[in-house]
């Protein structure tokens, strides 16, 4: 479903690769709040599919136990509205499978989109990456980090960088949940 945003979107919150406070390469823990939360966002505003990315097997064992979960009868019926919106949600290895996942659906490679609450620069606005949705006619894949930040290894990699969210803090203070953040973006590019 493309929605107001005139594209197909695709979210991915990763595990890794991703920055530690000082500067080191690591991964992430997998939360059950990011699962549920960003499931229930990815769904309210029409994402084709949320890719948890973590190569940690152990990790990836606890997201399909987790989804498995809501996907039984009993549990399903129980919560109807949590089991729809889990069923966006899937868990993958890396960037790598969930865009040639996405290429495989699509026919087409998606627009890789970064976020990151600590770019200084060469970045764009969200309205900037409207317009260049509807002009490149692809699928968006949406990432956000964990921890300190997605590296410089995704971040270089990336087609469009968007702008960090920024709200009334006078000294810039940006330091928001990824659940948060994911809710904002997805409300600022469907409206």
């Amino acid at each position: 479903m493309k929605g107001k945003l005139g594209a197909k979107l695709y979210i991915g919150l990763v595990h890794h690769p991703i920055n530690n406070k000082h500067g080191e390469v690591v991964t992430t823990s997998v939360t059950n709040l990011d699962i549920h939360d960003i499931s229930r966002s990815a769904k309210t505003f029409g994402a084709e599919q949320y890719f948890i990315v973590t190569p940690l097997k152990v990790q990836q064992k606890l997201v399909k136990r987790i989804l498995g979960h809501w996907e039984g009868d009993k549990s399903s019926a129980y919560n109807p509205d949590r089991s729809n919106a889990l069923s966006a949600a899937s868990v993958v290895d890396s960037i790598e499978i969930a865009k040639n996942k996405i290429k495989e659906i699509e026919g087409q490679e998606a627009l890789l989109v970064v976020t990151g609450a600590n770019f200084e620069d060469g970045f764009d606005t969200v309205n900037a990456l409207k317009e260049k949705l509807k002009i490149d006619n692809r699928p968006c894949f949406l990432l956000f980090g964990t921890g300190w930040g997605l590296h410089a290894s995704v971040t270089d990699g990336a087609d469009f960088k968007l702008e960090p969210l920024y709200g009334a803090d006078e000294n810039g203070y940006n330091h928001l949940s990824v659940r948060s953040a994911v809710a904002i973006y997805l409300d600022r590019l469907q409206s």
